[in-house]
């Protein structure tokens, strides 16, 4: 396989030294990298910026950019896209941690939703750093054999979607009444 693991997804930050405090303070992930230019090393065009980097337990980082000078820059959301879509989800222990992380963001007075069974698949809460990104803390809670379900139907799930963009229907595609339960909660 090419791709052998995620070194690190990228966003902006209205500020870096924020950005730091909430993601080593409030998520406990590492600060381990700060860099920056003037100009940018790929492009080579004037942005004076840093770049900051957190390292999770299994080695991936999640990092950010502050662009002072580009402030009338679109962030890159999508205006157009519901802000409930675009997110960066963190893997937790389980569902424990998720329901103290929660108390704990809410002792802090960050307003959090959930949490939500995502299809027996993730139990997840949602919240937003300071930025304004919105950020999922999930535990996988399917089982091996709810897995080894999940990646042999993952195709048949996706043709189906293909021909009726009609979510109701995955319980025909597995006869009758499905095991899959429409989460009643929001996303």
């Amino acid at each position: 396989m090419l791709c052998k693991s995620l070194h690190h997804a990228a966003f902006r930050c209205k500020d870096a030294r924020a950005t730091v405090e909430f993601y080593t303070n409030v998520l406990g992930l590492t600060f381990i990298h700060a860099m920056g230019e003037d100009h940018v090393p790929s492009t080579g065009q004037y942005s004076p910026h840093i770049h900051i980097f957190f390292e999770m337990e299994d080695g991936s980082c999640i990092a950010f950019f502050e662009l002072p000078n580009d402030e009338g820059v679109p962030s890159g959301r999508d205006p157009g896209t519901p802000d409930w879509v675009q997110h960066f989800a963190f893997r937790v222990a389980d569902r424990a941690t998720v329901d103290r992380a929660k108390g704990k963001l809410e002792a802090l007075g960050i307003q959090v939703t959930g949490p939500t069974n995502h299809d027996d698949f993730l139990y997840s809460i949602y919240f937003f750093d300071p930025s304004g990104h919105r950020l999922e803390l999930s535990a996988h809670t399917a089982t091996a054999e709810q897995d080894k379900r999940f990646r042999a139907e993952a195709m048949d799930v996706l043709n189906l979607w293909d021909r009726t963009h009609d979510w109701s229907q995955r319980a025909t595609l597995f006869g009758g009444a499905s095991e899959y339960r429409r989460d009643e909660s929001r996303s």
